[in-house]
């Protein structure tokens, strides 16, 4: 039997980079500040870096496929010049008011779950980490742990958070709580 490893799922929009609406531009991405060094030690822990993003502006016709692909490609470039690389980056096009149900629009585990098959993960020793009750949901569904943090949306979000969902500052003290949790006792 193979060894599964961790994740950190995060959120892209009001988690890594500064909340837009309908971000479509790769030269608009600016980082949430404590976003690369998070991420580098985060994988320096040994944790899959796995971005999951709903992004229904594609459902809504606001923006295209392409569109959403340059500002992938442009935070990826971001990350790789900060020394910081995702494994993995999967979005969600839909949007029930626009397209059919589906099971990879968070709160929604498909993106999770697909993550877990190609990267070899274990999903309940696995950190689920946004600015949205939404990113942190899956966390109970896959019996992980979630992290809402207060960038972005979180503040609005806040209010709602479940029981056994941490609320942070940023990904910097998400990052600092995932570790300190990890560490050796």
């Amino acid at each position: 039997m193979r060894h599964l490893r961790p994740a950190v799922f995060l959120d892209r929009d009001g988690t890594l980079v500064r909340e837009r609406d309908y971000l479509a531009d790769p030269d608009l991405i600016e980082l949430v500040p404590s976003a690369v060094e998070a991420l580098r030690a985060l994988r320096g822990a040994g944790f899959a870096l796995v971005t999951v993003t709903n992004q229904s502006g594609i459902a809504r016709g606001i923006y295209s496929e392409e569109d959403y692909a340059a500002v992938t490609a442009g935070l990826d470039q971001i990350l790789r010049e900060g020394g910081a690389r995702l494994d993995l980056t999967l979005h969600c096009p839909h949007h029930p008011d626009y397209t059919a149900p589906c099971s990879c629009r968070k709160p929604g585990t498909g993106m999770h779950r697909e993550a877990a098959g190609t990267l070899g993960l274990d999903l309940t020793r696995s950190y689920y980490v946004g600015d949205k009750v939404s990113d942190v949901l899956p966390a109970l569904h896959l019996s992980g742990r979630g992290i809402l943090v207060l960038t972005g949306y979180g503040p609005d979000h806040e209010p709602a958070v479940p029981g056994g969902i941490s609320v942070v500052e940023d990904i910097g003290a998400a990052a600092a709580l995932i570790l300190e949790e990890r560490a050796p006792r």
